[in-house]
């Protein structure tokens, strides 16, 4: 089955079961591998990528769900080269120790900076809570976050 999406800002069809996991999908054909497979539950956040704006766990989502939606994934921010602002916090902050849940935690941040302005610590905390790091570097990540927070840099909900 073709399914027609719009994958980092560039239009994508892609033939594949509508029942395959948009996880497979990124990873094992279109060669995305910056979504991770974890728990295949929904439980651990490491295959977190933007469906509209919104995160969801890629493990769950069946390609039918995101037929003639946007999808950003971590390869959607930057590059190592040109790391997006929020990569560059996690690489600043040293955010990363194995590495495996990061680019999710960067997903579901990007989501959270994008659409509100100046989070509290209460609310970074609540946002991120889906996603889990298993090295523990959690108070790493959220000073990351916090320091785009404070710039606004990724604030994009127009301002009334």
């Amino acid at each position: 089955m073709k399914t027609n999406i719009t994958l980092n800002s560039i239009a994508t069809t892609i033939e594949s079961a509508s029942s395959s996991p948009l996880l497979y999908v990124l990873r094992d054909e279109l060669k995305l591998n910056g979504a991770k497979f974890g728990c295949g539950l929904g439980q651990c956040g490491a295959c977190t990528v933007l469906l509209d704006g919104k995160p969801v766990f890629s493990c769950l989502t069946p390609l039918a769900a995101v037929s003639g939606r946007n999808v950003r994934t971590i390869e959607g921010l930057g590059s190592a080269a040109a790391p997006g602002p929020l990569q560059a916090a996690f690489i600043k902050h040293q955010a990363a120790q194995c590495g495996y849940c990061i680019a999710g935690m960067v997903m579901r941040a990007q989501a959270l900076l994008e659409t509100r302005e100046n989070p509290t610590e209460e609310q970074i905390r609540e946002y991120m809570e889906p996603n889990l790091c298993r090295c523990g570097t959690h108070m790493r990540i959220l000073a990351a976050i916090r320091e785009v927070a404070a710039s606004g840099v990724l604030y994009t909900r127009k301002r009334a």
